[in-house]
């Protein structure tokens, strides 16, 4: 017999106990956590006591309220993941966008990730880039020029810099031999190229 909601109790065994503690270990209320998932606290507090089972829909809207991916909230256990990258050269190794050269310094299909970057001079100085995320940033060589919003800043090797990535921002090498860095975002699932190297950013 289905519950009174139309939902049955037996689709997805466990996942109401991983609902409400995954709500709970975020110091999320249900009013909080309903809200962001675009649901109502009623409609949450039934799929939490398993009277409801969640649609793909409202599982992807919690799964990026709790910072988590559909896999986990079903009980899935993910593949093991490499901790050690290791070193190597840019060049031919990595990837390319106008004029940046990048690789993966951190492993993949994580919250963080971590690419060392060259950036020559005189390539994307113009570009202004603006999306949802953190960037961290850390020069290693060469010399950079971050301008965030209407403020610039010129960074020397040791020199670092954190930021929301909504701020609007540039980022230009200021040395004919162009700059070395350590580059960390924390927009989840985006390819690397998307966010760092201009894809879909804005020209302002």
């Amino acid at each position: 017999m289905n519950p009174p909601d139309g939902g049955s109790t037996d689709e997805l065994p466990g996942i109401a106990p991983r609902l409400r503690d995954l709500r709970r270990n975020r110091g999320l209320t249900l009013e909080a956590a309903a809200g962001r998932a675009g649901l109502s606290p009623a409609h949450l507090s039934r799929l939490e006591t398993g009277r409801r089972q969640p649609s793909l829909p409202m599982l992807l809207g919690l799964a990026r309220v709790y910072g988590t991916t559909v896999s986990e909230l079903l009980g899935e256990m993910p593949p093991e993941r490499d901790a050690i990258v290791r070193g190597g050269p840019l060049e031919g190794a990595g990837g390319e966008g106008g004029g940046w050269l990048y690789r993966q310094a951190g492993g993949s299909g994580r919250a963080m990730q971590a690419l060392r970057v060259r950036v020559p001079y005189g390539t994307e100085g113009d570009l202004v880039r603006v999306h949802p995320g953190e960037e961290w940033l850390y020069v290693l060589d060469g010399r950079l020029r971050v301008v965030l919003g209407e403020t610039v800043h010129d960074l020397d090797p040791g020199d670092s810099a954190h930021f929301d990535s909504l701020t609007p921002h540039r980022i230009a090498a200021l040395d004919i031999g162009g700059a070395r860095l350590l580059f960390v975002h924390t927009l989840l699932q985006s390819p690397t190229a998307e966010l760092c190297l201009g894809g879909g950013a804005h020209r302002l």
